[in-house]
């Protein structure tokens, strides 16, 4: 099998990662997408971040309609500082004989120098970068494969800055996540 894996922080997942994911998968000809909500990002101050439990149920109401995308819990379970190294460690024991794809978007590129064990990452999956809007591919390393997506520009900090302004966010994130935030009251 051909596997995406997603990891992110998804505060909260909106359209931009669904449509990145079904862009990727499609083009890669992946069997499937495994959405890894991270507990605590390394490389995020962590300030406005809700709870691993909301961000995880706001992935699963989100991608519950794709029969080729899935959810893990291995970084949420972990606690802690979560780092890919560890994660792709997780999934290489899990998917031994599969082609791991890892999957991110071109805002992350410019923390790859302080990635942890970058060099067995790279032997470990295939590295794709999709294109993301505001973000240009500059000195692109050899190791990672480029895949453009169509540009939807929309980041969870503009979802939540919509939220804090009580201004709409419909259309940005999907309906079951809305209704989700509106009824847990995250991010006011």
């Amino acid at each position: 099998m051909r596997i995406g894996i997603l990891g992110g922080t998804f505060n909260p997942v909106h359209i931009g990662h669904l449509i990145l994911a079904e862009e990727i998968r499609e083009k890669l000809s992946l069997d499937k997408v495994i959405f890894v909500p991270a507990y605590l990002p390394p490389h995020k101050d962590n300030l406005d971040i809700v709870a691993a439990c909301h961000r995880y149920n706001m992935v699963r109401l989100a991608i519950k309609a794709n029969r080729y995308f899935s959810l893990s819990d291995i970084e949420i379970k972990r606690d802690g500082r979560s780092y890919t190294i560890d994660t792709l460690r997780e999934f290489k024991n899990r998917y031994p004989k599969d082609e791991l794809y890892f999957i991110t978007g071109s805002d992350l590129l410019k923390y790859l120098n302080d990635w942890k064990d970058l060099s067995e990452i790279i032997k470990m999956v295939k590295f794709v970068v999709a294109t993301r809007p505001g973000y240009p591919l500059e000195e692109i390393p050899s190791y990672i494969s480029t895949v453009a997506i169509r540009a939807v520009d929309i980041s969870a900090f503009e979802v939540r800055a919509c939220i804090k302004e009580n201004k709409s966010f419909r259309y940005l994130v999907p309906d079951a996540v809305m209704s989700y935030i509106n009824k847990k009251r995250l991010y006011r």
